[in-house]
């Protein structure tokens, strides 16, 4: 007997994944300019967005970034105590990886590449790597 897998429809996921990204800017203190920069998004894109009645389809890079965002969220909440791992995106950081600037300009700047390389980073931290 084949085991059932469970799928979630795409819209679910979708829904999900800017509920978190939503909650993560407000953990974060993001402002709107900053949320639809890290979104890669027009500020007026990310208004229709966030709204809880988004009917659109959010692009692959898009679900990507959001991924890639909640998962370096969750790696800063095991690395850091609070409030330091709600503020780290937001503070200057001498790492060769900022160069002096904030994760969150590095993030924007860097687009999805530098994303998945903070990700892979922080979680280097919390691993010893």
């Amino acid at each position: 007997m084949e085991p059932r897998v469970l799928e979630c429809p795409a819209a679910d996921v979708q829904a999900v994944a800017l509920k978190a990204f939503c909650r993560i800017a407000d953990a974060w203190s993001l402002t709107g300019r900053e949320v639809a920069a890290l979104a890669d998004m027009s500020a007026s894109s990310w208004k229709r967005v966030r709204r809880q009645a988004f009917a659109g389809e959010l692009s692959r890079d898009l679900m990507l970034r959001l991924s890639a965002l909640v998962g370096l969220y969750k790696s800063l909440e095991l690395y850091f105590n609070r409030p330091l791992s709600t503020q780290w995106v937001k503070l200057a950081n001498q790492v060769p990886e900022f160069d002096g600037r904030r994760p969150l300009d590095a993030m924007v700047e860097g687009g999805l590449p530098k994303i998945l390389r903070l990700r892979a980073y922080v979680d280097a931290l919390r691993g010893g790597v």
